[in-house]
């Protein structure tokens, strides 16, 4: 984890970076959920939960995204990052150590840690300073739009050598500006530019996201009437989604006996599904 040679406290740095608020906000509910999972005797939900926090969340995105200050030139970045890093694994190890105790104990040991032993160490309580939803939603608009562009390209068999300019289009471009560096590093892009409104140049490949659309210009790499027909199976699919979610609004019976909750959840669906379908037909008309 790149901590050797420097002194790494288990504890969180005072500023936190857009995705060390998510990952340290994703560790919180995690491990408010596991504890309940105990408390009934759920011992299935418990290691499921950890299991996708730990491969999904932690190792997937957060150490990936933690490479490039680690790397920078930027001590105090770095610092920040490697405690960060010691603060979640640590935790970890002690919500897993009931299922898997020696080796949480042994790796628990080889890291920055407090107390003795792992077997005593202060079981994880969730904290209300430790809950950043807002930065859970800012990440998850960056998390599919790189999943968006490494999924295209791995559909137009593009390697990761190839890159190219990545013009990211949204009326929310706090987050996509924030994690520029760590857009253009993961999804394989020579940069990564973010405004309200750019020209689509002729042969773009077009991605779309609930929160923004993303033009890749890669005139030798994509064939422009697969690129026509992708999105015309993909309007397609998102217009019957909408024609579902505005069925049961307009169902008399569905509206009355569902709960408002699961009301409000069916408006927001079809809102962003009528953005969806309003960004891939303009995505098309830019290819004719």
């Amino acid at each position: 984890m790149n901590i050797d040679g420097h002194d790494v406290p288990c504890v969180l740095p005072e500023t936190l970076t857009l995705e060390d608020k998510w990952i340290v906000s994703r560790f919180n509910t995690v491990a408010k959920e596991v504890t309940e999972n105990l408390e009934k005797f759920e011992l299935g939900m418990a290691v499921s939960k950890l299991y996708d926090f730990i491969w999904d969340d932690f190792c997937d995105w957060y150490i990936e995204l933690a490479k490039r200050p680690l790397n920078s030139e930027d001590a105090q970045a770095a610092q920040n990052t490697r405690q960060v890093l010691v603060w979640t694994l640590t935790n970890t190890l002690a919500l897993l150590h009931p299922f898997m105790p020696f080796v949480t104990e042994e790796i628990w040991q080889s890291l920055p840690h407090d107390g003795e032993a792992l077997i005593v160490a202060k079981w994880p309580e969730y904290e209300e300073g430790h809950a950043f939803p807002q930065a859970e939603a800012e990440m998850k608009k960056v998390m599919e739009l790189i999943t968006a562009v490494r999924t295209r390209r791995s559909e137009m068999n593009v390697p990761p050598s190839k890159k190219a300019h990545l013009y990211v289009e949204t009326a929310s471009p706090e987050a996509f500006v924030a994690e520029q560096e760590a857009i253009a590093k993961l999804a394989y892009c020579s940069g990564v530019e973010v405004g309200e409104s750019f020209q689509q140049a002729e042969g773009s490949v077009t991605v779309v996201t609930a929160a923004c659309r993303g033009y890749l210009p890669m005139d030798d790499l994509v064939d422009k009437k697969a690129e026509t027909a992708r999105l015309t199976k993909e309007l397609e699919g998102a217009k019957k989604q909408l024609a579902t979610a505005e069925a049961k609004l307009q169902n008399e019976k569905f509206v009355s006996k569902a709960p408002q909750k699961v009301i409000d959840g069916v408006k927001d669906n079809a809102e962003k599904l009528r953005e969806k379908v309003r960004m891939i037909e303009e995505s098309l008309k830019a290819l004719q």
